[in-house]
């Protein structure tokens, strides 16, 4: 079982948005991608990791969950 979460390292984020851009889920690696950059000091290697998982719908045009609705008759 996982530990606690902040003990992660940038390293750790980087091997999930590989193993999420592998599986087809390209928004799921963006994201890991972007905890690793928080958590990089290295501005060079931030802007690689950015390059390498971009963000897949810049526009920000992602679908959205419908409003809950009540099932109560």
């Amino acid at each position: 079982m996982l530990g606690d979460p902040a003990d992660l390292t940038a390293a750790d984020h980087l091997d999930g948005a590989r193993e999420m851009a592998a599986a087809g889920r390209p928004f799921l690696a963006h994201l890991l991608a972007e905890e690793a950059v928080r958590r990089t000091v290295d501005p060079a290697t931030a802007a690689g990791i950015r390059a390498a998982f971009p963000d897949p719908d810049p526009n920000g045009d992602r679908l959205t969950c419908p409003p809950a609705t009540s099932s109560t008759p």
